[in-house]
This record gives structure tokens, C-alpha cells and sequence, in this order.
């Protein structure tokens, strides 16, 4: 299973576009990109849309609850929770081994640079599989005007940019589905 997720809780007095629309979005646009391809990867590709974070992350511990059994059918949960604004890369959790396959998946994103890699996954819904010992990836990019709209009354559909969101759901797009059709997981 490779996961893909955002969480649809926002702050109450803003619509939660931002934090975390559109992860949500981005997330659920790259499974709408692989179908509409017609891509078969290998493996199952899975969208989690949270619910609860704001909460104490009731809905991510639920989740892990009900699946850690399966825990080793897990290849890699992806979670985007800062914004959706141009992306530079990624935040990976893992082996070194691991981190080296996801350096090479992100060169293929050369074109549009977004290629970095950065240590350490973040993401409250996707902590409790990290622990475990499943690689994680966080969508990293230039969240400078974040807090401008973070539990606001500004975070509204207003601030989201078409472009940059495109580009946030080209790499979310194709790391997944690369992990989920390689030969064999991510090394743990």
C-alpha cells in the first residue's frame, strides 16, 4: 500500500482551504491523474483524507488502530499538511537505502524543479506509521506566506494557486505512483 493523504479538519474560523485543503486536494488529484492515465502500478495505491487532527489526531490514531496489523504491507504514507504553495521537494523519513531510491524518483521532477529532499517526514497522521519503521514523505515547498492564513479567517479558496498546486500534485502524482509500481518496497 502506498498512501496518500491530506486532512479535511480546519481551524474553526476558516474554510481550511489551505491548512489542509489542499493537501486533501492534491492527494485525491493524483489518484484522478493515474486513473485518468490509465496507470496499473504494482502495488495499491490508497487516499486517506484525515479527519480529527486539530483534535489530537483521533482520526490517524483510529486509522492505525484498524490497520497495523497489516503493517508490513505498508511501502511508504505520504501526507501533505503545510500549504500547498510552490513545491521544492520532499521530507522523507527512512533507511538510507530508502532515502536513495526517493533522491532518484525526485530527479525525475528535474523538469519541473522540485528535487530536494530533505531529512525528516512531517505530519501528524502519518507519525504513528513512521515509528513503526514505514518510510514516510511530506510534500515540502515555499510556505513563507503560511502563517498569513494558518487558523484564519483568510484561509479561503482565495489563496490557493491553481499553478502551484498543479506542480504540488505533479510530484505527489509521481512519487506514488513510482513507488507503487517499482519490483520491490522501499527497503525499511
Amino acid at each position: 500500500i502506498v498512501l496518500v493523504s491530506g486532512h479535511l479538519d480546519s481551524w474553526d474560523v476558516g474554510q481550511g482551504a489551505m491548512d489542509d485543503g489542499g493537501g486533501a486536494f492534491i492527494s485525491w488529484e493524483a489518484l484522478s491523474l493515474i486513473k485518468d492515465l490509465e496507470l496499473r502500478p504494482k502495488r495499491t495505491l490508497r487516499l486517506v483524507l484525515w479527519t480529527g487532527e486539530e483534535q489530537g489526531g483521533i482520526g490517524a490514531k483510529q486509522y492505525y488502530q484498524l490497520h497495523k496489523e497489516n503493517i508490513s504491507n505498508f511501502d511508504i504514507v505520504m501526507e501533505s499538511d503545510e500549504g500547498t504553495f510552490k513545491p521544492s521537494g520532499l521530507g522523507f523519513t527512512g533507511s538510507a537505502k530508502a532515502r536513495d531510491i526517493v533522491k532518484e524518483i525526485m530527479s525525475l521532477l528535474w523538469p519541473i524543479n522540485v528535487t530536494d529532499v530533505y531529512d525528516h517526514a512531517d505530519g501528524t497522521d502519518i507519525d504513528y506509521w513512521m515509528r513503526d519503521g514505514v518510510p514516510g514523505a511530506s510534500l515540502r515547498n515555499d510556505n513563507s506566506k503560511y502563517f498569513w492564513f494558518h487558523h484564519s479567517q483568510g484561509d479561503t479558496m482565495t489563496v490557493q494557486d491553481p499553478n502551484q498546486m498543479n506542480l504540488c500534485a505533479a510530484v505527489w502524482t509521481v512519487v506514488s505512483y513510482v513507488i507503487a509500481d517499482m519490483e520491490e518496497m522501499l527497503p525499511r
